[in-house]
């Protein structure tokens, strides 16, 4: 669901609307639903009310975090996902990607680096083959360093 953490562009955006939706696809049979903070606009309080309100009610259906955040707001936003529930997130090698729309430049898809150092950190078992996502980290840099 995207901009589920708020509308910068003056439509309609509640809690509650979020939740209607997401019941409807979950009654629709969709069994993975991910909560999409494509603008960067999400903060600790509103991803903690979204996701400590939706998981318990949408039994039956993996819920994941897709935010956007400032590098510095990176654990802080997962901090608050993880602690209201969500195991499952959603992130960019890098951070490369992110809207372009976004109020501020530096505002991207979160860093799968950055995710995994607050698993780390926070010993969180975070399943993924450590040699791999080194080697998926050197491409992505080679990769994308053109574009820098």
């Amino acid at each position: 669901l995207s901009m589920a953490f708020g509308n910068p562009y003056g439509d309609d955006w509640s809690a509650e609307l979020v939740t209607l939706w997401a019941k409807r696809l979950s009654g629709m049979g969709v069994k993975h639903i991910a909560l999409a903070d494509t603008t960067g606009v999400s903060n600790k309080e509103k991803i903690t009310h979204l996701f400590s309100t939706l998981i318990p009610e949408l039994t039956g259906v993996q819920v994941s975090a897709h935010l956007h955040a400032l590098p510095q707001a990176v654990y802080e936003k997962t901090q608050a996902a993880y602690a209201a529930g969500c195991r499952n997130f959603d992130a960019a090698l890098k951070g490369f990607g992110g809207c372009p729309m976004a109020s501020d430049s530096l505002t991207g898809n979160m860093d799968t680096e950055e995710i995994i150092g607050w698993c780390r950190k926070n010993e969180v078992d975070y399943n993924l083959n450590d040699l791999a996502l080194m080697k998926a980290s050197a491409i992505a840099t080679e990769l994308f360093s053109k574009y820098q």
